[in-house]
């Protein structure tokens, strides 16, 4: 795996062995911060499923200011601290080995409020297909009421046609962008999208 842009550009990381872990595509991941675009200078990124930390490191190579990622394999979790240590980014990041849908994981800390100008939410496939796909539903409404700061986005991934926009209409305005058998949605938080 490598950085696609940035400061970081061309850099390599490393990704866990076997199929548990299942990082995003690099043309997915490209056309996603194509999408964002100037919205990562600066703001503060929470990666939720961050698996090898990909987004997030590649938020920070572009110029985003600090990240929080969460995930709750240990061995991926330590995979992610050994990554942001050889790149020389684990001064501008947080990780949290912790359950991706509990509120109580998004935060850095207890004392900060809503604060993520973006947010990754890279759930495993299986979790839209099965019974926490209720619960995934519920989240991204939660981190768009709670956790976005004003003019933030929620960027889910899915397989492409596993959800419906009715679905997020919860949450808020949402669009999608499919990649082949991927899905982008963007969820706006107040104040814009992308």
């Amino acid at each position: 795996m490598r950085i696609i842009a940035g400061t970081l550009r061309g850099r390599r990381f490393s990704a866990p062995a076997g199929v548990g872990t299942r990082p995003m595509l690099d043309r997915v991941r490209e056309a996603l911060f194509s999408t964002v675009g100037a919205r990562v200078a600066g703001a503060r990124v929470l990666d939720l499923c961050a698996g090898t930390g990909s987004l997030g490191m590649e938020a920070l190579s572009r110029g985003a200011r600090r990240a929080h990622m969460v995930e709750r394999d240990a061995r991926v979790v330590e995979l992610l601290e050994s990554n942001l240590d050889a790149l020389g980014l684990a001064g501008a990041a947080t990780v949290s080995r912790a359950d991706a849908l509990s509120p109580a994981s998004w935060r850095p800390s207890a004392t900060e409020a809503a604060w993520a100008d973006l947010v990754f939410f890279d759930p495993p496939y299986p979790w839209l297909r099965g019974p926490r796909r209720p619960r995934v539903i519920a989240a991204v409404e939660a981190l768009c009421r709670a956790e976005l700061a004003p003019g933030g986005v929620v960027v889910l991934h899915a397989p492409s046609d596993e959800l419906g926009a009715d679905e997020l209409a919860g949450a808020g305005s949402c669009r999608e962008r499919t990649y082949g058998r991927s899905s982008l949605w963007y969820i706006e938080g107040p104040e814009g999208g992308p």
